[in-house]
C-alpha cells in the first residue's frame, strides 16, 4: 500500500509498504478521507510524533475490508474513535476513556490514516447510517471534541438535552479554527441566540454566516477592539461563557478579563507554549468566583454491538448529522434571496468547512499551507479513493 510515513521530524515521506495485518480484536479499514488537524503540523515539523517512524493522521473515515472477530463489519463504511484505551487504569474504570492513563493513539503512537489502509480495533470502529458522508465521518471527531466542550460547560445534559436553565446566556467563541467553527456550528444548532465569535479570517466570518450567524455576532479582530466589542454586549457586564480556542496566554488573558462574575471559561485551545496570567488578571478569577474549566477528547462508550443506545459525544454528533439532512430541520442555514423575489433557505453541514481536498501523494501540499498559512482555510482533506 501506499502511505505517508513520517521518519523523523520534519521527514516525512511518501512511500510503498506492506498492508497491516490485523491482530486479534482488529479491522483491516481502507481509508477513504483522512483531515489534517493543527496538532499534525508540530507533531511533523516541531516536536514529532511519541514513536517514529510512523503514518500519522487521526481524523478518518473508510470501509471495514477485514474482520475475523465480527465478519458483519466486512463491506461497512465507519468512523473512527482515534484514542485506543487500556482499560484497566482508575479512569477507564469510571468510563472516561478520554483520560486514560496508559492509552494507545491512531496516528501518534501508531499508524494512522495518511494511508491506504490502517488496523483499527474493533471498538474504535463507528459503523455510519446512509444519511453521513465519507468527509462528515472523517470529521467525527473534531466535531466531538467541540461537543465534548460544551457538555463539560453545561449548556448540554449529561443526557445530551440543551440545559433550559441556560437559554438567555450569553456565549463567546474566540479562535475559529476548526474546534472553534464546529463549537459555534454546535452552539447556534443547540438554540443559544446570544452567541458571538471573535475571528480573524474572511473565510471564518464567510462560514459563520453560511450557518446562520449576523454580522453583529462577529468581531473581526482585524478591524474592531475586542474590549469594545465584548462591553457593547449587554451594557459590558461581560459575557456568561466563553470559548478559548486559541490557547496563547493574550487569549487566556483575554478570556478572564471579557467574563463575567459567576461566569465561565471553557479552556479548549491546546497551549502553543506556557500560560501566563498577570497578578490582576489571577484576581479578577477569585474576586468574580469565576469557574475556569478544562477539556479533552471525547467521551465514547466503544461499539461492540451489545447495546441499543449509546450516550455519548460521537453518538451526539451521529445523531445531529442525521437530523440536519432531514428537510424540516432548520437549525443550521441562512435564506438566500432569489432572482423571482422569493427567498430560498440554505442548509450548512460541516462538509462545508472543508476548504481543501488534496490526494494522498499532495499531502505536503496540505500541510504546507497550514504550517505557513499561505492561503485562508478551516479543514484541509486527504483523500485516498
Amino acid at each position: 500500500m501506499k502511505a505517508q510515513i513520517l521518519y523523523g521530524i520534519g521527514n516525512i515521506k511518501y512511500a510503498e509498504l506492506d498492508k497491516p495485518v490485523p491482530k486479534k480484536g482488529e479491522a483491516l479499514v481502507k481509508v477513504s478521507y483522512c483531515g489534517i488537524c493543527g496538532s499534525d503540523i508540530p507533531r511533523i515539523y516541531k516536536s514529532g510524533a511519541h514513536n517514529m517512524p510512523i503514518i500519522p493522521g487521526h481524523e478518518f473515515s473508510g470501509l471495514v475490508e477485514e474482520c475475523k472477530d465480527n465478519p458483519s463489519l466486512v463491506g461497512k463504511r465507519v468512523g473512527v474513535y482515534p484514542l485506543i484505551p487500556c482499560k484497566s487504569c482508575a479512569q477507564c474504570q469510571s468510563g472516561h476513556y478520554e483520560m486514560c492513563e496508559d492509552y494507545n493513539y491512531l496516528g501518534s503512537r501508531c499508524d494512522g490514516g495518511f494511508a491506504e489502509y490502517v488496523s483499527v480495533p474493533v471498538w474504535n470502529l463507528i459503523p455510519l447510517l446512509d444519511e453521513v458522508s465519507d468527509i462528515e465521518a472523517a470529521m467525527i471527531e473534531p466535531m466531538a471534541v467541540a461537543v465534548h466542550s460544551i457538555r463539560r460547560a453545561g449548556l448540554l445534559t449529561n443526557k445530551y438535552e440543551v440545559n433550559k436553565n441556560y437559554d438567555n446566556v450569553t456565549i463567546l467563541v474566540c479562535g475559529l479554527g476548526t474546534i472553534g467553527l464546529l463549537t459555534a456550528m454546535f452552539l447556534i444548532d443547540a438554540g443559544f441566540p446570544m452567541t458571538y465569535c471573535i475571528g480573524n479570517k474572511d473565510i471564518q466570518k464567510k462560514k459563520l454566516f453560511e450557518m446562520g450567524y449576523g454580522k453583529e455576532q462577529f468581531c473581526d479582530v482585524r478591524y474592531e477592539d475586542t474590549t469594545g466589542f465584548v462591553k457593547s454586549l449587554l451594557g459590558g457586564k461581560g459575557v456568561d461563557y466563553y470559548f478559548e480556542c486559541i490557547g496563547r496566554s493574550e487569549s487566556y488573558e483575554q478570556a478572564i478579563k471579557s467574563t463575567a462574575p459567576l461566569g465561565t471559561v471553557m479552556l479548549v485551545g491546546n497551549p502553543a507554549s506556557d500560560m501566563e496570567l498577570g497578578r490582576d488578571v489571577y484576581w479578577k478569577i477569585l474576586r468574580n468566583q469565576m469557574t475556569v474549566l478544562g477539556t479533552w477528547n471525547s467521551s465514547y462508550e466503544g461499539r461492540n454491538g451489545r447495546k441499543k443506545t449509546y450516550h455519548d459525544d460521537i453518538q451526539y454528533v451521529l445523531d445531529r448529522l442525521v437530523n440536519w439532512k432531514s428537510a424540516n430541520d432548520f437549525a443550521l442555514g441562512y435564506f438566500e434571496d432569489k432572482s423571482n423575489g422569493s427567498e430560498a433557505f440554505v442548509h450548512f453541514s460541516p462538509e462545508k468547512l472543508v476548504t481543501h481536498c488534496f490526494g494522498l501523494e499532495d499531502l505536503h501540499k496540505g500541510l504546507d499551507i497550514m504550517k505557513r498559512k499561505s492561503e485562508d482555510y478551516v479543514k484541509i482533506m486527504v483523500k485516498m479513493v
